[in-house]
């Protein structure tokens, strides 16, 4: 039996739960099968039971989903593709540039890209954000668990549109990183995320250019 088969029925829930389409549970099915089979040889995260994959890694991604903006989005430091892309998954609307430095996980996201059809939509820059040419190129960055949000800002700031966003998903609270915004940003709000199936704490803090 095919470990994730068990999969299927608490995915389809979450996906109710956060309000998020039914018929994204096949890609991103496909997508979790990916990850566990590429992870057994490349070590592309310390998370290997699949029940544990899927809410740590897949519900926890896609809670900020309703928070995503329309247009392009940098996923700064994604790792095997983490929030990029289950978000592209569930927002057909979504551009994204995968961005990892890291070869292996490159290697992987470039054959997750192209196994769940999503070339056309979904880039993978195998490169460090701050190595990133492309100022003002995006709408929002989002990093999952790069850095704190000044060092956030100081590799990946320059990619944001004047209007953008930045996008970081935090586990506790961010009083002391909030005060250490570097001068011309300032904190827009911290949104508390639901996750389910996880019993911990988890925000999301956007973050904008001052007027």
């Amino acid at each position: 039996m095919d470990p994730l088969d068990s999969l299927r029925a608490p995915l389809a829930e979450g996906l109710a739960a956060m309000a998020l389409p039914a018929a994204a549970a096949a890609p991103l099915l496909d997508y979790l099968a990916l990850l566990h089979h590429w992870n057994r040889t490349y070590n592309l995260t310390a998370v290997r039971e699949p029940g544990q994959m899927l809410v740590k890694h897949l519900f926890d991604s896609l809670a900020i989903a309703p928070h995503v903006p329309a247009g392009r989005l940098a996923d700064l430091g994604t790792g095997p593709g983490l929030p990029g892309i289950p978000l592209a998954l569930v927002l057909p609307g979504l551009e994204v540039a995968l961005v990892e430095s890291n070869g292996k996980k490159a290697r992987f996201l470039r054959e997750a890209v192209r196994r769940l059809g999503l070339q056309a939509r979904v880039r993978v820059l195998e490169a460090r954000a701050e190595a990133v040419a492309e100022p003002g190129g995006y709408d929002a960055i989002t990093a999952r668990a790069l850095d704190r949000l000044a060092g956030i800002i100081a590799v990946g700031g320059h990619l944001l549109a004047p209007h953008g966003r930045l996008l970081a998903m935090k586990a506790a609270r961010v009083d002391e990183e909030v005060a250490e915004l570097p001068p011309g940003w300032r904190l827009e709000k911290v949104e508390p995320l639901t996750v389910p199936g996880l019993d911990a704490e988890r925000v999301l803090v956007i973050v904008a250019r001052s007027p």
